[in-house]
C-alpha cells in the first residue's frame, strides 16, 4: 500500500518461488488518490507481474541467487496519463510482509522501458488542482530512480527526463543538477537544459566502473534565489552481459592420492564475472571440457558447476601408471547457456600423489660377505631392493632390520640415501677364535606404514652369510696395569714379579718375546722369553722418577708371526717408604743481635722420607766444642720447631757457626749434625742490625775501611790524570806545523800515500761535479760570514806561480816556498792547521795532468838530473839512475 513516508517497499521471501507465490502476500494499493480502478500496474522485472488489484506475483519459477533482488513497480493512470512508481525490494529470509509505498506523482506519458522517453516530465516540488477542484497538499517529493541501459549506442546526448515547477509559469526559472557525474568528476556525464529542464546523459554508460549516480536538482529565479528546495535524483546503470567470467588464475594445481575413492575433493577452480551477480548476465557455471589422458577412464573427474569444486568420479587412480592428469574447465555465464552466455576456460592440473603401496622387495634371496676380525666400521655386504614407489620419498626410502643371526650386535645395516641399498655394516668387532662365521636374516620396509590393505611380500626378507677371516692379533698383557708393592732400597738382583701377556691367536703356533719400551730410572729387568721382572739397581722412593710413591716402567710383548705384532703393558711399582734420610736443619744462615732477649732464631728441619720417619725432630747442641754450649741455647718449641739464642750477655758482632744436632723419629731413627751461620751484630732499639754493625759483622774493621776508601780515592785521581793528559795531547797534535823545515827533517823514507786508483783506465767518475758551475748567484746572495769551508771562495783570487814546463832542479824549493807564502797571505783560504778540502780547483790551473808523466821501464828517461835536486831526492836517484851499473 503507498504510503506518505517511504519510497521503498521491503518483502522477506525464500529464495525459491513458485508462480504465484507472492499473490497472498504483496497488496499495493492507493489510500490518497481516488479512482483507483483506473490504475494499471507494470514492473521491470520479467519475473513478476501486477495485478489490477495491486497483487505482485511471480510469473514464472524464479530462483533468487542472492539475498535481495529489486525492481521497480510502475502505476500509471489510463485516463489522465499520470505515473507513479516505487521501488520494491525482496529479501530473502522470513516470510514477512511490509506495505509502505511512496506514492509519487508527477512522471507524465513515461514509458516501460529502462530509459524514459523524451516526455517524460516530473513535477517534483508541486502539483496542480485535480478536476473536482480539490487543492492537494504541498509537500517534496522523493524522485524514483532513473534507469540507464549501459552500452547505450545513442545517439548521444539521450534525454532522460525533464523536471520542471508549477512556478514556472508565474517567472522564469533556470534547472541545474550538482553530484558525481555533473559538476564532479567524472565531470558532465549528465547535463540539464536550464531553461527547459530536461536532462540528459552525454555518453555510454558502463556499469561495471560505476552502477548508480546520486545527482540534486535545484530550480533558482533569474536572480539566482532558490524557488524550491533541491531534490535528490538517484540514476542506476542497468547491466548488460558485456563481461566473460575471468579465472583467478589461468593454471591451477592440485593433486589427490592414489587409490582415492570416488568423490575424493582435489581442488577448486573460480572465475568471476564482473557484470551484475544478482542477473543472469554474472551467473557462472562450470564444466570439464577435456581430460588428459583418458586412462583409467575419460571420465575420472566432475566439477560442481556453480561452486567449482573438482572431485574424483572414478576409482582407479594409480601413480605408478599416470602420475599427472591436465583438465580444461570452462566457465559461462548467463547460467551456463552457451548460446548466450560468455565463456573462458583454464587448465587444472591434477597430480597423483604417491601412497605406500608397494612394498620393498630384496633382488635376491640370499647375500654373502666376509669380514677380518678386529676390523669396525668395515661394509661386508650391499643389499639391494626394489620399491615402485616414488623415489626419494617416505614411501621408497628403505629401512632394514636384522631380524636373526647377530644376539651380540656386532652388525647394522645402514641405507644409502642415494641408490637406497641397504649396506652391512661391522659396528662392534668380531673375533675369529669366537665366530667363524654369521648367518643373518635381514627385513626391508618402508619409513612410512604401508597403505591400509597392503600386505608385506614376502620377498621382504632375506638371508645374509658373513665369513669371518682371520689375523695376526698382538699379544696383550692381562693385567694393564698391574701394580706390586715393595718396600724402597731392594739390592740388585731381586725378583719382584713375572709381567707375562697372552697371545689371543690360539690355532697359530708362535712364541712371545719381551724387551723394556720405557724404564725412566734403568732400575728394571725383564727376562725375554717368561716376562719375570728383576731390579737392575736400588729403587729410592727420594727419586724424582718417582710420581706419589709408584715408579712406572712400560714392557713390549711382541709375536714372531707374519706381519709381527705386539702390544704394552705397563708395571706399576709402589715404594713402602724407609728411613733413609737424615734430617737437615733450616735455616742455613741468621743473623742475632750481640745483646742477649731482643730477639732469637727460629729453627726447623726437613725431611726426605714421610710420616713415621719425619718429625716430631729433636734439636741438641753438641758438647764438643765447649764454646757452642757456653754462648748458645736451644729451646723446643713443639715437635717441628725449636729456639736458638744467646746464652750469654754479649758477644761480639761476627759471623758464628753454631752446630746442631737434628734427630728424626725414624726406627732406628737418624741423626744430623748441621751448621748455620749466624751474623751477630749491634742492634738499634727495633731489634735491627744497624748499617755499620751488619759490616762489622761481616769481619772487616775500621782500617780496612779507610784503606778501601783511599783506594778508591787514588784510582779516581788516576782516572782524571789520563784524561787531562790525552786532551792536551790532542791540543798540541793540532798546534803542530803543517809543514817544517826541510832543514830540520832528515827522514828520507819513502813515504806511502795511498792508493791513486787505476789512472787512465779508472774513468767510472762523475766528473761534472769538478767543472765550474754555469751561475754563481746562489753563492753571491749568501749573507755575509755564512759560508761553507768546501766552497770555491768568492772575490779575487790570488796569482800561484806558474810552474814551467820543463821543471828545472833548482826550481821545485822555491815554487813549494812561494806556494806557502800565498797560501798564507790568502785571505780567502779556510784556518791554518785545519783540513784542506780541494774539491773545486778553479779555472786555470797550472798543475799539469799526472797521466802526462811516463812510468815506463824501458830506459829511455835519463834520470840523472835528480842528483842536482838535493838530498830529499838521493833516494829517488839512488832508485832510477845509475841502472848501467846494476
Amino acid at each position: 500500500m503507498y504510503g506518505k513516508s517511504k519510497d521503498k517497499n521491503i518483502l522477506r521471501c525464500s529464495s525459491s518461488l513458485s508462480t504465484g507465490r507472492l499473490d497472498i502476500l504483496w497488496t499495493m494499493k492507493f489510500s490518497d488518490c481516488p479512482g483507483n480502478n483506473r490504475i494499471r500496474f507494470e514492473t521491470n522485472n520479467l519475473d513478476f507481474k501486477v495485478r489490477t488489484d495491486g497483487t505482485i506475483y511471480a510469473a514464472r519459477q524464479v530462483q533468487i541467487p542472492l539475498k535481495q533482488t529489486v525492481f521497480m513497480v510502475t502505476a500509471w493512470d489510463r485516463q489522465t496519463l499520470e505515473r507513479w512508481e516505487t521501488m520494491a525490494i525482496l529479501l530473502v529470509g522470513e516470510k514477512t510482509q511490509h506495505n509502505g509505498h511512496k506514492q509519487q506523482k508527477g512522471k507524465k506519458n513515461a514509458s516501460t522501458d529502462f530509459a524514459p522517453q523524451p516526455s517524460d516530465t516530473l513535477i517534483p516540488w508541486r502539483q496542480p488542482q485535480n478536476s473536482n477542484g480539490l487543492r492537494r497538499q504541498k509537500r517534496d517529493w522523493v524522485i524514483p530512480p532513473i534507469n540507464v541501459p549501459e552500452n547505450s549506442r545513442g545517439p548521444f546526448p539521450q534525454q532522460l527526463v525533464r523536471i520542471r515547477s508549477d512556478k514556472d509559469s508565474e517567472i522564469h526559472i533556470r534547472y541545474s543538477i550538482t553530484g558525481v557525474g555533473a559538476d564532479q568528476p567524472p565531470m558532465e556525464v549528465f547535463s540539464i537544459d536550464p531553461v527547459s529542464g530536461r536532462m540528459y546523459v552525454t555518453r555510454p554508460m558502463d556499469r561495471e566502473e560505476r552502477a548508480s549516480y546520486h545527482l540534486r536538482a535545484h530550480a533558482v529565479d533569474m536572480n539566482g534565489n532558490k524557488v524550491e528546495n533541491p531534490i535528490d535524483l538517484y540514476i542506476y546503470v542497468i547491466d548488460m552481459n558485456d563481461n566473460r567470467p575471468e579465472f583467478i588464475n589461468q593454471v591451477y594445481n592440485g593433486s589427490v592420492d592414489e587409490g582415492s575413492k570416488p568423490g575424493t575433493y582435489v581442488m577448486t577452480v573460480t572465475a568471476n564475472d564482473a557484470d551484475d551477480s544478482t542477473t543472469a548476465n554474472g551467473m557462472v557455471r562450470y564444466r570439464i571440457v577435456t581430460q588428459t589422458p583418458q586412462s583409467p577412464s575419460q571420465n575420472m573427474f566432475t566439477i560442481n558447476s556453480e561452486t567449482g569444486d573438482i572431485v574424483t568420479v572414478a576409482a582407479g587412480l594409480d601413480r605408478e601408471k599416470v602420475q599427472q592428469y591436465t583438465v580444461i574447465v570452462q566457465a559461462t555465464d548467463m547460467e551456463g547457456n552457451l548460446n548466450y552466455g560468455l565463456s573462458n576456460t583454464a587448465t587444472a592440473i591434477i597430480t597423483v600423489t604417491d601412497v605406500n603401496d608397494n612394498p620393498p622387495e630384496f633382488t635376491a634371496s640370499t647375500y654373502s660377505g666376509e669380514v677380518p676380525e678386529n676390523r669396525v666400521e668395515v661394509v661386508v655386504a650391499n643389499l639391494t631392493v626394489m620399491d615402485r614407489d616414488q623415489p626419494h620419498s617416505p614411501n621408497w626410502n628403505a629401512v632394514y632390520r636384522i631380524i636373526s643371526g647377530d644376539p651380540s650386535g656386532h652388525f647394522t645395516i645402514r641405507t644409502d640415501p642415494i641408490t637406497n641399498e641397504g649396506m652391512v655394516t661391522v659396528v662392534k668387532a668380531v673375533d675369529y677364535e669366537m665366530n667363524r662365521a654369521f648367518m643373518l636374516t635381514v627385513m626391508v620396509s618402508n619409513q612410512a606404514p604401508l597403505a591400509s590393505g597392503i600386505q608385506m611380500s614376502f620377498q621382504s626378507t632375506a638371508g645374509v652369510t658373513i665369513s669371518v677371516t682371520d689375523i695376526n692379533e698382538a699379544p696383550y698383557f692381562p693385567t694393564n696395569h698391574k701394580l706390586i708393592r715393595l718396600e724402597e732400597g731392594v739390592p740388585t738382583g731381586t725378583a719382584l714379579t713375572t709381567f707375562s701377556a697372552v697371545d689371543p691367536d690360539r690355532f697359530m703356533q708362535q712364541a712371545v718375546r719381551y724387551s723394556k719400551l720405557s724404564d725412566p730410572a734403568n732400575w728394571l729387568n725383564i727376562n725375554a722369553t717368561n716376562g719375570q721382572i728383576t731390579t737392575a739397581a736400588v729403587l729410592d722412593r727420594e727419586s724424582v722418577y718417582i710420581k706419589n710413591n709408584v715408579y712406572e716402567a712400560t714392557f713390549l710383548a711382541a709375536d714372531n708371526g707374519i706381519p709381527p705384532a705386539s702390544g704394552t703393558g705397563t708395571l706399576q711399582i709402589y715404594l713402602i717408604d724407609i728411613n733413609d734420610n737424615a734430617p737437615e736443619l733450616l735455616p742455613k744462615e741468621a743473623q742475632i743481635c750481640e745483646k742477649p732477649n731482643l730477639n732469637v732464631i727460629n729453627i726447623t728441619a726437613a725431611d726426605a722420607d714421610i710420616d713415621p720417619n719425619v718429625g716430631p725432630f729433636v734439636f741438641e747442641l753438641p758438647s764438643v766444642p765447649s764454646a757452642v754450649r757456653k754462648n748458645w741455647t736451644i729451646t723446643r718449641l713443639n715437635g717441628d720447631y725449636a729456639q736458638l739464642s744467646l746464652r750469654i750477655m754479649y758477644l761480639e758482632a761476627g759471623m758464628y757457626d753454631v752446630p746442631i744436632v737434628v734427630t728424626d723419629s725414624g726406627n732406628p731413627p737418624l741423626y744430623n749434625t748441621s751448621i748455620i751461620k749466624v751474623k751477630v751484630c749491634p742492634c738499634d732499639e727495633n731489634g735491627d742490625c744497624t748499617t755499620v754493625g751488619a759490616v762489622a759483622a761481616a769481619g772487616l774493621g775500621t782500617g780496612a775501611i779507610i784503606a778501601i776508601l783511599i783506594c778508591i780515592i787514588i784510582l779516581l785521581t788516576m782516572v782524571l790524570l789520563f784524561v787531562v793528559w790525552m786532551k792536551r795531547r790532542e791540543k798540541e797534535r793540532h798546534t803542530k806545523q803543517l809543514l817544517i823545515d826541510p832543514e830540520d827533517d832528515v827522514r828520507d823514507n819513502i813515504l806511502k800515500y795511498d792508493e791513486e786508483g787505476g789512472g787512465e783506465e779508472d774513468q767510472d767518475y762523475d766528473l761534472s761535479q769538478l767543472q765550474q758551475p754555469e751561475t754563481m748567484d746562489h753563492v753571491l746572495n749568501k749573507a755575509p760570514g755564512v759560508r761553507r769551508v768546501d766552497e770555491r771562495p768568492i772575490g779575487a783570487e790570488p796569482q800561484y806561480p806558474i810552474r814551467p814546463v820543463i821543471p828545472h832542479p833548482g826550481d821545485i824549493g822555491d815554487f813549494i816556498n812561494e806556494g806557502l807564502r800565498a797560501a798564507d797571505n790568502d785571505p780567502t783560504a779556510p784556518p791554518y792547521d785545519s783540513l784542506l778540502v780541494f774539491d773545486y780547483e778553479g779555472s786555470g790551473s797550472t798543475a799539469g795532468s799526472v797521466s802526462s808523466l811516463n812510468s815506463s821501464s824501458s830506459g829511455d828517461q835519463d834520470y840523472d838530473y835528480l842528483n842536482d835536486w838535493g838530498p830529499r831526492f838521493k833516494k829517488l836517484a839512488d832508485m832510477y839512475g845509475g841502472g848501467e851499473e846494476d
